[in-house]
């Protein structure tokens, strides 16, 4: 009899125990995203976090709003236009040359320090499109320093919020 009641208490533990999984922990963080002086239309960014692989693992900001263009996003269109995840709540206007913006996001503790990237991908009507303006591994170290662009940023910053 108290077998059946070990067992019957460690089969209640295990159930009441898988109840009460934690939600994963996030850090919010603010990224300041200053361009070049460039002449033409508003920039277009997206800011991708990208697994250790270099797949899309998620998408962090869309800097744009206007859909019909995002297929000039070309690496990014690939991943997003055949997910379609709904990106309303993380989307702005686009951004004028020599002009700076201010975002802020959340990302998964678990990605920081374990291979994962974020990437910063450009473009601007008629002219060129960067598919990794700026693109840096997700470490402590890292998010606490000025990254230097190579197409229409001239700089991102980002910080723990």
């Amino acid at each position: 009899m108290s077998l059946i009641k070990s067992n019957l208490f460690i089969g209640l533990f295990i159930v009441c125990t898988m109840g009460f999984t934690s939600k994963q922990q996030k850090t919010r963080y603010k990224c300041m995203i200053q361009m070049t002086n460039y002449a033409g239309e508003g920039a277009y960014v997206v800011i991708s976090l990208l697994n250790p692989d270099g797949t899309y693992n998620k998408t962090l900001y869309v800097q744009g709003d206007d859909k019909e263009w995002y297929h000039d996003i070309t690496a990014w269109w690939d991943y997003y236009g055949k997910v379609r995840n709904d990106i309303d709540a993380i989307t702005g206007e686009t951004i004028a040359g020599g002009a700076r913006s201010i975002h802020l996001f959340e990302i998964e503790d678990s990605k920081l320090n374990a291979g994962y990237k974020i990437r910063f991908e450009t473009a601007v009507e008629d002219q060129k499109y960067y598919i990794s303006d700026v693109e840096f591994e997700l470490t402590t170290a890292n998010v606490n320093s000025k990254k230097e662009g190579t197409g229409y940023i001239r700089y991102v910053r980002m910080i723990p919020n």
